[in-house]
């Protein structure tokens, strides 16, 4: 089946990062991860290269929260690029989660009106020296999004690595890209992320880690930072390896695929609009308008990455496809039922299952004229919110994974994957009537610990110490594969296939059939 220019401009279009539904969040909480207990244990302080940190001791790993990695950008220093943290005397106490950065109310923030948010936590198992470390880029689609809603301590005892978990500016505040701020203005959040990377360079030593040998991870917003960072010159030799999880490289913009980078005309315009809104004409201007008034104004508007600058040139899909990207072993894929948790918890929360006619109304909304063909290539599926979630899944997620997949292939050691099969749903609210396998968001269980899921299976959690062992063996070698499980072979261009990872077994799998990606040729 061939499809008209305007299905795959949709396609195109669709979003990337499905945030749960305004319903559904009311049945969620995403709450802090109870803290250990203090110690006053003197292996508990760490000297970094901006003063000494007392953290915390839980059992098998230390933990350090809220280090500084740059200067506040508050006042005359706000939408500029971050600058060195300043120096401090005696020991600094890092028992406590920093403030998150500016945001509204999300099931998976936490509210903020505080622009002093550029700080970073360090979990490292007890003894330590010279491990690979994972610096963790939190999700929320660039709007969102805190490190105290991950509890790093499973992946840092059981994978053996240092765990850096890293706040970045969001929304208005990290990514708004206007001539009064400067011609390569828009990626200060991007910038945020290699700040932290280069105090890793400076600092991981000290709490065991080795900088030669460090893995950037991220999920969904944090997934296409990972991407942009490949893509990025003033990104070269801050990372050796690179995890994407629900992100695809090739993903590009519109309207409703806001976590894509966007063109520098879109955002330059927006930010044009939002400085008229407040009657200003100048930096200095912009910059005297209130944290609360910003995030009132912005409150219903999308923010990411600005192509164009220094820091993000190309989008990453056209950096993959000329070789300008910095190449390093990369571990990338999706989840095989990305839309049933967005769809699932829709139909849960107002009690209102999707129905026929609502099936019907959004492939017509969306895929136009092609809407009866996709329908009929979909037709063996049943209920209609099931077949909804899987033509949303098939056309904006694993087409662009699949793109991903070759063009990384043909640069640098790559593995693919989806996860599959009953992944953990979210605490409190019921499941809908149709199975919602492995939705967006839910691997993230099988490596954090995270509220806002239910406890893992005892399935689960078997395969939560697997999927871990494989990640911190491509931490430490560039390869996932660990002795004992299912091989994992590298990928290649002409490859449909990839591994399908799943609490009740892993192995091969068609990702092309799977997601009849042919109908989307």
């Amino acid at each position: 089946m061939s499809l008209s220019a305007k299905t795959r401009t949709a396609v195109a279009g669709l979003a990337a990062f499905t945030a749960l539904s305004a319903t559904a969040a009311l049945a969620l909480a995403a709450t802090a991860v109870a803290a250990p207990a203090a110690s006053n244990d003197p292996h508990l302080v760490v000297r970094t290269d901006r003063g000494a940190v007392r953290g915390l001791a839980e059992q098998d790993t230390r933990t350090f929260r809220g280090v500084p990695y740059a200067a506040p950008p508050t006042g005359d220093w706000r939408w500029r690029s971050p600058r060195p943290a300043d120096r401090w005397s005696g020991v600094r106490d890092a028992t406590q989660y920093a403030g998150s950065c500016a945001q509204g109310e999300h099931p998976v923030g936490v509210a903020s009106t505080s622009e002093d948010c550029l700080y970073l936590d360090v979990t490292t198992p007890t003894s330590a020296r010279g491990l690979p470390v994972v610096v963790w880029i939190h999700g929320g689609s660039f709007t969102n999004g805190a490190t105290r809603n991950y509890g790093p301590s499973r992946l840092a005892k059981q994978g053996n690595a240092v765990v850096v978990q890293v706040q970045y500016r969001l929304g208005a505040f990290g990514f708004l890209a206007s001539p009064l701020l400067g011609k390569g203005s828009g990626n200060f959040g991007l910038e945020d992320q290699q700040a932290a990377l280069r105090w890793v360079q400076r600092n991981a030593v000290s709490f065991g880690g080795n900088p030669r040998n460090v893995t950037i991870m991220g999920e969904s917003a944090g997934a296409y930072s990972v991407c942009d960072q490949l893509a990025s010159p003033t990104a070269a030799g801050l990372f050796h390896r690179a995890i994407i999880q629900s992100g695809p490289c090739t993903q590009e913009y519109s309207s409703s695929n806001y976590a894509a980078p966007r063109p520098r005309a879109v955002a330059v315009d927006y930010s044009q609009r939002l400085a008229n809104s407040f009657g200003c004409t100048t930096a200095a201007c912009l910059r005297d308008v209130s944290t609360e008034d910003l995030l009132a104004a912005t409150a219903d508007d999308h923010f990411g990455p600005v192509l164009g600058g220094p820091v993000l040139p190309l989008h990453p899909s056209e950096a993959l496809a000329t070789g300008r990207v910095n190449r390093v072993p990369v571990l990338h894929g999706i989840n095989h039922d990305e839309e049933h948790g967005r769809i699932g918890a829709q139909e849960v929360a107002t009690g209102t299952p999707t129905t026929d006619a609502d099936y019907r109304e959004q492939l017509e909304k969306t895929f136009g004229a092609d809407a009866e063909k996709i329908r009929a290539a979909y037709s063996d599926i049943k209920p209609a919110g099931l077949a909804l979630s899987t033509v949303l899944t098939d056309s904006s997620w694993a087409v662009a994974a699949a793109k991903t997949n070759r063009l990384l292939s043909s640069r640098m050691p790559t593995y693919t994957f989806e996860f599959a099969g009953k992944a953990p749903w979210y605490a409190g609210l019921p499941e809908p009537a149709w199975p919602v396998g492995s939705h967006h968001l839910s691997e993230v269980a099988y490596f954090f610990d995270l509220s806002v899921f239910a406890r893992l299976s005892p399935a689960q959690a078997a395969f939560s110490t697997e999927l871990i062992a494989r990640w911190s063996a491509f931490a430490r070698t560039g390869d996932p594969n660990v002795a004992g499980a299912v091989a994992w072979p590298r990928a290649k261009p002409s490859d449909r296939e990839v591994q399908s990872l799943n609490p009740a077994g892993t192995v091969r799998t068609d990702f092309f059939s799977g997601h009849r990606l042919a109908v989307w040729q």
